[in-house]
């Protein structure tokens, strides 16, 4: 079935964007003559060297390249990046010195904040000194678990100037979930805020800091930012703990940048963590900054003139690649707290408020703004708006609706996916395709994303296996404490030989743009018959009754059968005439096999801390097993709605 076009960029739009004057760039340098994007992604797969160098060139990275672009180009894992090159990430995103808008911070409190490039650089050269006199060098891990906040960006900065590694997780983790990610890391010093605001809510996260403080031996020590205007001064004496204005140095070196290897870390990662202890992704200084100037500055466009706004904690890799902006110029939006309070129009009195360019959130939010009956494009002028980014979920068709009808029908709205396994996409926006809807417009440049069957053959206009057939920069570095490299391995290479298994289920259409249906390792398999749980999820959540549901697979008879649990909204109780409706909807609109055999209400739907359901946590508890590691979830206490119930017996 041909998906629908909702957006088609003018002449003048495709004309001015860069990824069109990148393209004419290829065609000069190397004398060819190619016409589209379908032309130009076709040659980085095949030419990727020369693609990756000129990506260096083109936006004109700060460091030596060296000579050899690549070794063992053929290895997965194994290829290396720019073996020779030498580099700093901040400083290649402090290349701005001038009183351009750099930072503005917009919190749930009402508060605002802004910094300049200039004084995003003086913050920086003082937070760098005191941390180089305290002994912070290359390879020191340093933690922050902090708001999205001006503060963090800074403190991110001044780590990686002087060569060091950077982690980070949100304030709202809980005291195991921070020992289950920095624990495994030592890290030598901490950031922390005194608390943090949450939905008209001011939430102290003193006690929690003490317990992590007395458990992770590394630390040296803790500074501690005054974020919500409650922190005892007498709990900062100097030696274990310093306040952030007091560590800050008030007689500064110069701005200096430590250079290291390509291929050194920069940034730990952690998964999910909801089947286990979260895995360490270890991603590397120049395939980070190189990944991201090309997706910031050819398939999004963005450049100086922009205002980057993406909704995201700091536990997120949306964060990381939020703040690669600064590497193009632009102003970053950062915003900390409940999307929904004081009301759900916030971010969008924001987007007016700051000038926002291009708008980044969940999925998950468009659907609950859609289900809120908010309708921005009726009470807002959003003039600025010129491309929405969603990740976190599939976006279902109806929210491309949503967005079109109900918010702006002048925009390019970019689905994008890929994930902390490699702190970018696989498969995103351009700016110089149409719009589809339910498709990811396009697979990356660079990247030989292909989708498999079972057999290890590509296939076009079928579901199968998100692939990518060849090595490329952002690819991890490994994960941390894992010596001899195997469970790097087992997590992506040993289902396909020579081949990343990126763990999503997929299609590759007609217009060679993607649709994603979900987790491979969610997907449902009712007599035999794969089903992503994303198709059944933009059924249900149509009916007007629904917010929003899980679907798990639950062994049965020596088969699998469809369990579908949905939360209501208030006031509203499952009933058999509500079951018949959400079977008759998905029955209508997907296929006989997608119905569900059992449906039941809950009263909440346990995600992690980043806002994505987790279906396998689920799984887990209605066959009886335990869930090993419930402080990587927002709301643990959820898990306990699906255990034992009577309609699964």
């Amino acid at each position: 079935m041909t998906s629908k076009r909702l957006w088609q960029p003018s002449a003048e739009q495709i004309a001015q964007a860069r990824m069109t004057d990148f393209l004419q760039h290829v065609n000069r340098q190397f004398e060819l003559g190619l016409a589209n994007y379908d032309d130009l992604q076709h040659w980085s797969v095949s030419h990727s060297e020369l693609f990756w160098r000129e990506i260096w060139q083109y936006f004109d990275v700060i460091g030596e390249a060296g000579e050899q672009v690549v070794s063992d180009i053929d290895k997965l894992p194994g290829a290396r990046w720019f073996p020779a090159a030498r580099l700093n990430f901040a400083e290649n995103l402090l290349r701005h010195d001038d009183n351009h808008i750099a930072l503005i911070f917009r919190g749930e409190n009402g508060d605002r904040q802004q910094l300049s490039y200039a004084e995003l650089r003086q913050q920086v050269a003082a937070l760098a000194t005191t941390m180089r006199a305290a002994g912070v060098g290359a390879g020191d891990r340093i933690a922050g678990m902090l708001p999205n906040c001006i503060e963090t960006i800074v403190a991110m900065l001044a780590t990686t100037s002087l060569g060091a590694i950077w982690s980070s997780c949100s304030p709202d983790f809980g005291v195991q979930g921070v020992l289950d990610r920095f624990g495994q890391i030592e890290p030598k010093l901490l950031f922390s805020v005194d608390g943090y605001f949450y939905n008209g809510k001011r939430i102290d996260i003193g006690d929690k800091l003490d317990q992590i403080e007395a458990q992770i031996n590394s630390l040296e020590h803790t500074i501690l930012i005054n974020f919500s205007g409650k922190l005892d001064p007498s709990s900062c004496d100097g030696t274990r703990r310093s306040q952030w204005q007091d560590y800050l140095s008030s007689n500064p070196d110069p701005l200096s940048f430590t250079r290291v290897g390509f291929n050194d870390p920069l940034y730990i990662m952690y998964s999910s963590g909801t089947t286990g202890v979260p895995k360490c992704i270890v991603h590397g200084v120049g395939g980070t900054l190189l990944q991201h100037l090309k997706e910031h500055g050819l398939h999004t466009n963005l450049g100086r003139q922009d205002t980057l706004f993406y909704f995201t904690t700091c536990g997120w890799m949306m964060w990381n690649w939020l703040v690669s902006g600064l590497a193009v110029g632009a102003t970053l939006v950062l915003f900390d707290g409940s999307p929904f309070a004081p009301k759900p129009e916030v971010l969008w009195d924001i987007a007016d408020q700051e000038g926002i360019s291009v708008f980044g959130t969940s999925a998950k939010y468009l659907a609950a703004l859609e289900k809120a009956d908010v309708k921005p494009k009726q009470s807002h002028q959003l003039s600025q708006l010129r491309s929405i980014l969603t990740t976190g979920s599939v976006l279902a068709p109806e929210s491309f609706d949503y967005v079109y009808r109900d918010i702006k029908s002048d925009v390019c709205l970019s689905s994008i996916s890929g994930g902390t396994d490699i702190v970018s996409c696989f498969a995103l926006g351009c700016p110089i395709l149409p719009v589809y809807r339910g498709e990811l417009q396009c697979r990356g440049l660079g990247l030989d994303v292909a989708v498999f069957n079972d057999a290890g053959e590509a296939v076009y206009g079928e579901k199968g296996e998100l692939v990518c057939r060849n090595s490329f920069p952002c690819m991890p570095i490994g994960f941390w404490n894992d010596d001899d490299g195997q469970r790097y391995f087992n997590a992506y290479f040993k289902r396909f030989e020579n081949t990343w298994a990126h763990g999503d289920y997929a299609e590759i259409t007609e217009h060679q743009g993607v649709i994603i249906y979900g987790r491979s390792d969610a997907v449902l398999n009712p007599g035999g018959v794969r089903i992503g749980t994303a198709e059944i999820y933009r059924q249900v959540e149509k009916i007007d009754a629904v917010l929003e549901s899980i679907a798990v697979g639950q062994q049965w008879q020596d088969d699998e059968r469809v369990v579908l649990f949905v939360r209501l909204r208030d006031g509203i109780t499952l009933d058999d005439e509500l079951r018949s409706d959400i079977k008759k909807v998905i029955r209508a609109n997907a296929t006989p096999r997608h119905v569900p055999a059992v449906i039941a209400q809950v009263h909440d739907i346990p995600r992690t801390i980043s806002g994505k359901i987790v279906e396998l946590a689920v799984r887990q508890v209605i066959h009886g097993e335990a869930v090993k590691n419930t402080d990587a979830l927002a709301n643990p206490e959820a898990l306990s709605e699906f255990a034992d119930r009577a309609e699964l017996r």
